[in-house]
Order: structure tokens, then sequence, then C-alpha cells
């Protein structure tokens, strides 16, 4: 089974692209076989729009949610975004906390591949079963990752302050334990997934094991690390951004006092320089994936492995001085990670854990995390098939996902606060628009990397250009971005804590007031509850995307 965050759509895209009527098997007349006709279905093209269908009921109930004491200070908010502060203090202290951010998200990331590199190696089964004949030490290794991985990168964050105290260690160890945790999985899917024919010949041949897998798999890998490593960076400064609003340091921090203090034009200031920044990441990081030829995350290079491996040593001659440059900036010294604060006195009464209404806050939480995925995995498609037969609808689409993936959910809650009542709507919108930005880019992407035969056919025969859209390009599309959107189903689940600490309900809710009225036997009964939680979504993402992409 593939992994879940590297499965970029348009990897598994390139099927028979012939339009029906230059299809010689379409042209054969059917021939009786006697057996019951099955009865007919929805067609595959319209199977990503069907998660919208979970939209309705939260536009039904928006009118009553709504309140008028903020419009005013959202219209403000929108015409600063026009006119943002071009003050050289506001911007120098938001080129500041952007350096800040920077550093912390690189870091972070640096330090989740030093975690996941050796351990994703440490729990593949094929590894194993090469050196030692069982997958034994591989199966017990993966259920010991998936309790880092299963928190999200804030608890991970609001725990380690209590601990190390208030430092910029603590954001860069925040990202780099449960990002560690996902790059060993994704590394050991990808490495059990591989053809293992060359491997074997190289092992019967008398090679030994380390020297016929690096020989065997490592070319064939590698194009995956990359392209996946790319991801991971540009989550990296997501995660940075959203540590930072919650008191950790950097821009996140300047962005959410310039918003509780209502000066928009400065707040949006800092959200310019942090989506040019974003928008040049992933332009870069593009632009290396087609360099080397790799246009999809999962489609193998076809540029020569060894110039790809002298381009990457070439990034890590310039990753390393940027990373010590980083550390020296932060101030980070890994002795201060030995030096635990003691925590604050509270109470330990199991009575009270069992007197907390866990029915209500799961389910608001389930209900929370499936109204996010509605909105995003079904409102992407929709509105691509809209808006991108217009030049300027796209242009327009392009803007509004970027400026989605660049504000994280609890300023997006906050902002939604202003004109609607605290509550699982308002969580749900929050998580939801945040992760639309993130999935429209990637279906656009698969979109644009398909190949159009199928909808040229279909154009040329006088379809629109939404139907031949809808017809040429969703059709391969469908299973795979149905696949990814329940892998970030479960990454939604997640973040539902992050809304729950900023006013929106369920377990993250519950788990603020935990942590103010320090009630750590409450802290800890939500935390595992919460890790059993994704889990168990993880779990039923992976069984549902193994279906889809394997159907």
């Amino acid at each position: 089974m593939s992994g879940p965050e590297e499965s970029h759509l348009s990897a598994r895209v390139r099927p028979n692209t012939l339009p029906p009527e230059e299809d010689p098997k379409a042209q054969a007349p059917a021939q009786p076989t006697g057996k019951r006709v099955p009865p007919m279905g929805l067609a595959a093209p319209l199977w990503p729009l069907l998660p919208a269908l979970l939209v309705l009921p939260m536009v039904a109930l928006l009118p009553t949610q709504v309140h008028g004491g903020g419009w005013d200070a959202f219209g403000q908010f929108l015409l600063a975004a026009l006119r943002p502060s071009l003050d050289p203090l506001v911007l120098r202290t938001a080129m500041e906390g952007l350096g800040v951010t920077m550093a912390m998200a690189l870091l972070g990331w640096i330090g989740s591949l030093v975690l996941g590199l050796p351990l994703g190696l440490a729990s593949s089964r094929l590894v194993w079963r090469t050196l030692l004949g069982h997958a034994l030490p591989a199966e017990l290794i993966r259920r010991l990752l998936a309790l880092p991985r299963a928190s999200h990168e804030l608890l991970w964050g609001l725990l380690l302050l209590q601990v190390l105290g208030l430092q910029p260690a603590v954001a860069v160890l925040a990202i780099s334990l449960p990002y560690g945790a996902m790059v060993a999985r994704v590394l050991a899917d990808q490495l059990d997934c591989l053809p293992t024919t060359g491997l074997a010949a190289l092992r019967a041949a008398g090679v030994p094991a380390p020297l016929a897998m690096l020989t065997a798999l490592g070319p064939k890998l590698l194009p995956v690390l990359v392209s996946y490593g790319g991801y991971r960076l540009e989550c990296a400064l997501r995660a940075a951004t959203l540590l930072g609003v919650f008191g950790l340091g950097g821009l996140g921090n300047e962005l959410r006092l310039t918003l509780q203090s209502l000066a928009f034009q400065e707040l949006w200031t800092g959200l310019w320089l942090l989506l040019a920044v974003m928008l040049l990441l992933e332009t870069g990081l593009r632009g290396l994936r087609l360099r080397w030829h790799a246009p999809g995350r999962l489609v193998l290079s076809r540029a020569p492995v060894g110039r790809v491996g002298r381009e990457l040593a070439g990034l890590l001659a310039v990753l390393v001085p940027l990373a010590l440059l980083a550390a020296h900036s932060l101030g980070v010294n890994p002795a201060d990670w030995l030096r635990f604060n003691p925590l604050p006195s509270g109470t330990w009464s199991w009575s009270a854990v069992q007197q907390l209404p866990w029915l209500a806050l799961v389910g608001a939480t389930l209900l929370l995390a499936a109204g996010a995925a509605g909105l995003a995995v079904g409102l992407a498609p929709l509105q691509l098939l809209l808006l991108a037969p217009c030049r300027w609808g796209l242009a327009a689409l392009r803007l509004s996902w970027a400026l989605a993936r660049l504000w994280p959910p609890p300023l997006m809650a906050l902002l939604l606060l202003f004109v609607l009542r605290p509550g699982v709507l308002t969580g749900a919108l929050a998580v939801g628009l945040h992760n639309l930005g993130i999935l429209g880019r990637l279906l656009l992407e698969a979109v644009e990397d398909t190949i159009p035969n199928r909808e040229v056919a279909l154009a040329v025969a006088g379809s629109g250009p939404r139907l031949a859209m809808l017809y040429g390009r969703y059709a391969p599309l469908a299973r795979p971005y149905l696949a990814y959107g329940a892998y970030r189903t479960d990454v939604m689940l997640r973040e539902t804590v992050v809304v729950g600490l900023v006013g929106a309900t369920g377990l993250g809710s519950q788990l603020q007031e935990s942590l103010s009225s320090f009630a750590w036997d409450e802290v800890v009964a939500l935390v595992l509850v919460y890790a059993l939680l994704t889990l168990a979504g993880e779990e039923i993402s992976d069984r549902l995307r193994s279906r889809l992409l394997q159907a």
C-alpha cells in the first residue's frame, strides 16, 4: 500500500487515454453473456463531487449561527488586504518574525528527516525479511511509531512547553517528533511496495544484504524521497506558523496579536510576506520535480540517478550551513533539552475524568471533522469544474487557495468568530477552508499533469468545456483524489484540536480548559482519547485508500 501523504494524484492517472470512438475495444458490439446485468451506478467522474453533499446541511444551519456584532470589523479586514501597512517598523517586525518561523520550520524539517529516515528503514518489513528472514521487528517498531504520529504537532508543542519552558527548541521538537514518525511510515510503506526482482537476483548472486538493497532499491526510492521531503518542508512552514499562533514565537505570534488588536493592515503585511515565501517555496520545489522529470510525486524520475545525486549533494551542502545559522539565530542549545521544569501542581483525581461528557466531546469532534472533510474534499473539484474554463476564474482560484493554505485554522476560527457563534460549524469551516486550499492545489496540479486526450476528443465532438473536463480529466482522477481525500480527512481529525483550543467545541476545547486549570489527569485522558481517535481514523482511511486504489 502506498504511503498516505506522498500519494500525489497525477502519479496514478496514466491509464488508457483514448476516447471511446478511438478505442478498438469500445467499438466492438456487446455480446450477450446470459449473466444478469448489474444496475447502473454513479459515473466515476461524479464521485469526487459526492462529499460536497455534506455542505448542504452546513449551509442550512449557517443563518442560525450568524450574529451581527462583527460585520464592520470583517469588512475592515477585507479592505485592509488591498492596503497593507508599509510602515518601516511594521515591515521590520514582520520580517523578523518571518525569519524566526522559517528557521523553526527548517530545523524541524531537518530533525524529522534525521529521525524518520533511519526509523523508516527500521520499520520496513522488506528490510527485516532481507536481513533476518522475518518482519517481527518491523511490526513492533511500527506500533511504537504510531504513538508520536497520532498527536498533532500543536499537542506536542503544548506538552513540551510545560516540560521545557518557553524556548524556540520547543517548536523545533514539536515539528520533528510527529513529522519524523510520518516520514518513517511513508518510507517504510514505499520500500514495502517496491518490486523485489532485482533484489532477489543480487542476493542469489551472493551480494551482501545491505549493499543489495542499496543497489536494487535506492534508485527507485530516491525520487519519492525527494518529492515527499519537499512536501514535508511546506508542511513544516505551515506548522511553524501555527505553533507561533499559540505563543511559541515567530510570525504566527505577530499575526495573532494583530488580529486580536484589530490592526488589520499590519496583519496583512505579515500575511502577504508569508504568502510570498510559500509561493516561492512551492515554485522552487515544483521546478526541482520538473527538472528531475518527476511531475507527479510517485512518478519515477527519468533524469540520470547520478545527476540527481550530485544535485542533492549540492543541496545538502547548502542546507547544512543554513541549519547551523538557523540554530544560532534561534539560540537552540541541545543541552537545554535535558533540563526539565517541574509540572505546576494540579489535580490528579480520576473521578473528575469519569465525570467529563465523553460522548458529547467525541461526538462533537467527529462531527467537526466530517463537516470539514465534506467542505474541503467536495468543494475543490466543484470549484475547479465551475471556474477553471475561465482564465480569470482559474487565477482567482489559485489566489484563494493559496490564501486558504496560508491562513492557519486557529486564525481562521478567530476571524469567523467576528460573524459566527462558536461551535461545531465555526470549527468545521475553519478547518475545512484551510484544507480546501491544500486539496485544491493538489487537484489542480494533477489535472494539469493528466494527459488531455479524452478532454480534447470530447471538446472536438461538441461537448462543452466543463463537460469535457468532467468526463475527460476527472474520470482517471476520481479514485486517487478520493483516496487522498480519505487521508486528508484523517489529518483534519487531528486538526480539530487546533480550533478547539480557540473556542470551538469537542476534545480540543476541553483540553484547553484542563490545561488552564492544571488538571493533569484530564489532560492525560484527553490526549489518550485523542490519540486513539486519530489512530482509528488512520486505520479506516488506510483501508478506504487501499480499496479505492486497488479497485
